[in-house]
C-alpha cells in the first residue's frame, strides 16, 4: 500500500497527526476513518496490518493519534471521550474536504466505543465496524484500578498505562459516566459489524453480546477466536482486517471487481513493493493480489513468490485450455487438474536442452484428467496441453522493454 502522512486541525485548532494508507493503485473505491484504542496510537503495529488488508480490496483507510497522543498536539489530561469524538468528526471533516468522505467506521477498543458515538453524526457512514470494543465507555475505568478513587478525590492523578504515565482528570470519569450506550447503538441505523475474541481479558466477550443485542438489524458478529485484545498476532489483525473489507463491500457502491482500484493509463497490471520485507501488492486487471518470498530468503511467506505466481499461471492456462478444448469436441471432461514444480537444474543435466552449461529453469507439469474419458482422448488432450498460451510464450522469444515512470 501506499502510505501518506498528513495533519489536520482538532476543534481547538490543536494540529492532529495522521497517516492516510491508499491501495496499491493510489486510487481507492471507498475511504475509512479507524479510531484506535484507549492511549495507542495510529502506529499500533494491528492498525496498520488492518489498513493494509483493507487496501488490497481497494479501501484507503485514514488513522490518525487523538489529541494528546502519538504525534499530535495537545494534552492528554485534557481530553475525554467526548473530545475523542470530536476528533473522529474532525477527520470526517477533514477526510471530506481532502479527499472524500468516509463510508466505513472502525474502531478498536474505546475507539470501538467513539466511531459508535460519532457515527450518526457523519452522513457519509454507510458501515461501521468494532474490534474489541466496550458496550460503555465507563468500562475502561476499571483499568484505573486504585486511581480511580484518587482522581474522584484529588481531581487527578498520574496513572500508569500499558507502561507509561498518563495524567487522568476528574472530568474524564465524568465524561464517562455521562454517555449513553445503549440509547447510541440502537439509534445507530448502519450496518454493524463487531469483532471480539472470546479471550479477551481487558474487554471480555459480554460487551459484543450486549452490542449485538442493543443494536438493529443488519448487524453481524465474527469471533476472533484466541486472538489478545491488541491483536498482537500478525494473523488476527490482517483477518480482522480482510473480514471487515469483505463485509463492508455489500454496503459500498464499487462493485467488487473494482476493489484496487483503477489504473491510470493503459497499464493492467501493476505492482508494489515497500521497505518492509518483500511483500509486494499486485493489481491485475482490477483483482488484488500479493506476492512474497519464504522466511528461509527474508520474506514473511504472506503470499507466493514471483515464480510460483509464474507457474502457477502455467497452470491455469494449461486448465483452462484444455476444458476449453474438452467443450468444443463435446468430450466428458469433468475437470483439468495440473501439478507443476519449478526448480533450477544444470543444462548438462537436460539431454533435450539447447544450452549447455549454466543453470536452467526445469518446470515438471502433471495433468490430471477428471472424467469417463478413452484412451485416445487423454492422449490428444495431453498434447492440447503444450499448446496453451503461456506454454508458448514460455517456449518462445521474449521481449521486456523496461523505463523510467514520469
Amino acid at each position: 500500500m501506499q502510505s501518506i502522512n498528513l495533519q489536520f486541525a482538532n476543534t481547538e485548532g490543536q494540529r492532529l497527526a495522521a497517516r492516510l494508507d491508499l491501495p496499491v493503485t493510489g486510487q481507492a473505491v471507498a475511504y475509512a476513518l479507524f479510531a484506535h484504542c484507549f492511549t495507542c496510537t495510529k502506529n499500533l503495529k494491528a492498525v496498520g496490518n488492518i489498513t493494509r488488508a483493507l487496501a488490497r480490496e481497494g479501501i484507503a483507510t485514514l488513522r490518525f493519534d487523538f489529541t494528546g497522543l502519538g504525534e499530535s498536539e495537545g494534552d492528554f489530561a485534557d481530553t475525554h471521550f467526548s473530545s475523542n469524538v470530536a476528533d473522529l468528526i474532525a477527520a470526517a471533516d477533514f477526510l471530506a474536504a481532502e479527499y472524500e468522505a468516509p463510508r466505513i467506521l472502525i474502531g478498536h477498543s474505546l475507539g470501538g466505543a467513539a466511531v459508535l458515538q460519532a457515527a450518526g453524526r457523519i452522513a457519509s457512514v454507510a458501515a461501521v465496524a468494532t474490534i474489541g470494543a466496550p458496550c460503555d465507555p465507563a468500562h475502561v475505568t476499571h483499568l484505573l484500578g486504585d486511581s480511580k478513587a484518587l482522581i474522584a478525590e484529588q481531581g487527578e492523578a498520574e496513572v500508569k498505562l500499558a507502561g507509561r504515565p498518563f495524567r487522568i482528570k476528574r472530568e474524564f470519569l465524568e465524561d464517562l459516566e455521562q454517555q449513553r450506550m445503549q440509547e447510541t447503538i440502537r439509534a445507530l441505523r448502519r450496518p454493524l459489524l463487531i469483532l471480539h475474541s472470546p479471550v479477551d481479558t481487558t474487554v471480555d466477550i459480554e460487551n459484543a453480546g450486549q452490542i449485538f443485542q442493543a443494536a438493529m438489524h443488519p448487524k453481524s458478529f465474527i469471533s476472533l477466536d484466541r486472538a489478545d485484545h491488541l491483536l498482537g498476532d500478525e494473523a488476527d489483525s490482517l483477518y480482522a482486517g480482510a473480514m471487515i473489507a469483505a463485509w463492508a463491500a455489500k454496503y459500498l457502491d464499487a462493485h467488487p471487481r473494482d476493489m484496487c482500484g483503477e489504473i491510470p493509463g493503459d497499464n493492467r497490471i501493476m505492482t508494489r513493493t515497500g521497505t518492509e520485507g518483500f511483500l509486494t501488492e499486485i493489481c491485475a486487471n482490477g483483482h488484488p493480489l500479493v506476492a512474497d518470498e519464504p522466511k528461509s530468503v527474508g520474506g514473511t511467506n504472506a503470499g507466493p513468490s514471483p515464480y510460483e505466481l509464474l507457474v502457477a499461471g502455467l497452470g491455469a492456462c494449461t486448465s483452462m485450455t484444455l476444458q476449453m478444448y474438452a467443450k468444443r469436441k463435446k468430450w466428458p471432461l469433468e475437470a483439468a487438474q495440473v501439478y507443476l514444480h519449478h526448480e533450477k537444474i544444470h543444462a548438462k543435466d537436460c539431454d533435450e536442452c539447447e544450452s549447455a552449461s549454466g543453470m536452467i529453469d526445469h518446470i515438471e507439469r502433471e495433468v490430471e484428467l477428471v472424467g469417463p474419458l478413452d484412451a485416445e482422448q487423454r492422449e490428444r488432450l495431453l498434447e492440447i496441453a503444450d499448446r496453451c498460451p503461456v506454454h508458448r510464450t514460455l517456449h518462445s522469444e521474449v521481449r521486456v522493454s523496461t523505463r523510467l515512470k514520469e
